[in-house]
């Protein structure tokens, strides 16, 4: 316990990147990304599987690249940059397996999944930050994900009885779940209410939804580590693991705000 809370306060200085926003924000999305993508990549090798980080750097580089280059295009040219970056993601992934006497289809596989699931959907916290409108609302990501994590993990200590996924993470609980659910609710309510009052309704539908998303996040990491027979992605830091430990539930919760604010919101 001594260890979970002095971790996460030396990883409050982090959240200053996302008050400063533009390329610092942008930089350490991309730290994370690829370190994130790193851990993904070394726990396949309890399952014998290699994916390619070099693949991953690459394509890191271009989807930031593309992003830093797009400032001053027209949001159709944008779209379509995007897409390429996925087709190339798409093709590099494959040729990786091109060395068929050492690489296997899993390997190309993994290095695909790595870089969608670690590398783009932390990339949406840079997209959000880029919104001409209610950018303010970036904030809600990190609410969503860090208010239900601590919400869920008190409540399920405290009155945790019934399991919610014992096959997958036999410590969640019902009661958690729940607990994780209002409180995102509640802290996503405070923030509309003090700092976006225009949108007060819509922070509480989006604590509602990145309640739910942010643990089936943790879930689905949970997953990956019981199939992969891993207890933790990285030692990155003490009493969470790694980095993809501590930012799982974010991973989902990121791209959930973001295509709330752009079609509910902004539309």
């Amino acid at each position: 316990m001594k260890t979970r809370v002095i971790s996460a306060i030396i990883m409050i200085p982090l959240l200053a990147t996302v008050y400063i926003g533009g390329y610092v924000l942008a930089a350490a999305c991309f730290a994370v990304g690829l370190l994130g993508t790193r851990e993904f990549y070394r726990s396949f090798k309890t399952a014998d599987v290699t994916p390619s980080t070099a693949v991953a750097l690459v394509s890191a580089v271009m989807l930031y690249g593309l992003n830093y280059l797009a400032s001053g295009w027209d949001e159709a040219y944008i779209a379509h940059s995007y897409t390429f970056w996925f087709t190339i993601t798409i093709f590099l992934s494959f040729l990786y397996m091109f060395k068929i006497e050492k690489r296997g289809v899993y390997d190309g596989m993994a290095t695909l999944t790595g870089i969608l699931y670690v590398c783009f959907f932390s990339f949406h916290v840079v997209l959000t930050d880029q919104l001409n409108v209610h950018s303010n609302l970036i904030w809600l990501i990190f609410i969503t994900a860090f208010g239900t994590d601590i919400m869920a993990y008190f409540t399920g200590m405290l009155i945790g009885r019934h399991k919610l996924c014992p096959s997958i993470s036999p410590k969640k609980t019902v009661e958690g779940a729940v607990g994780g659910l209002l409180g995102s609710m509640f802290f996503c309510g405070l923030f509309g209410w003090f700092v976006a009052p225009e949108v007060f309704i819509h922070c509480i539908i989006i604590g509602a939804l990145g309640g739910i998303f942010s643990q089936l996040g943790d879930l689905t990491a949970s997953i990956f580590k019981r199939k992969l027979g891993i207890k933790d992605f990285g030692n990155l830091i003490p009493g969470h693991g790694g980095v993809l430990d501590r930012f799982d539930s974010l991973l989902f919760t990121a791209p959930v705000v973001h295509y709330y604010i752009i079609f509910i919101i902004v539309r």
